[in-house]
């Protein structure tokens, strides 16, 4: 395997173990591992629909409804609104436009 292959391969792997440190971290926190499952529920389903990676968890707006959460995208792209179910799985995407003209 050429050199360039394998630092690719070393790479991916030492960051896919980095992944599953958050939730080894929160291991001991149901409701805390629960709740980030959910957000990479959310921001994978967004990312996979959009085909822009780089998603976030919005944290400004506030949100009054169970199961909603609002996910950034970098580059100025819109807002979108993901529901899940009570397991925590995206099942819902919206296209958001708070503080658009367009809205």
């Amino acid at each position: 395997m050429p050199l360039f292959t394998r630092s690719i391969s070393a790479l991916a792997l030492s960051l896919g173990g980095l992944a599953g440190c958050d939730e080894m971290a929160l291991a001991d926190d149901p409701a805390a591992l629960a709740e980030l499952r959910t957000h990479k529920s959310c921001i994978a389903a967004v990312e996979q629909h959009t085909g822009v990676s780089g998603g976030t968890i919005n944290r400004t707006i506030p949100i009054v409804e169970t199961n909603q959460y609002v996910i950034d995208l970098p580059g100025g792209a819109p807002k979108w609104t993901c529901y899940t179910d009570a397991e925590g799985k995206a099942r819902e995407l919206i296209l958001t436009r708070l503080g658009t003209s367009a809205g």
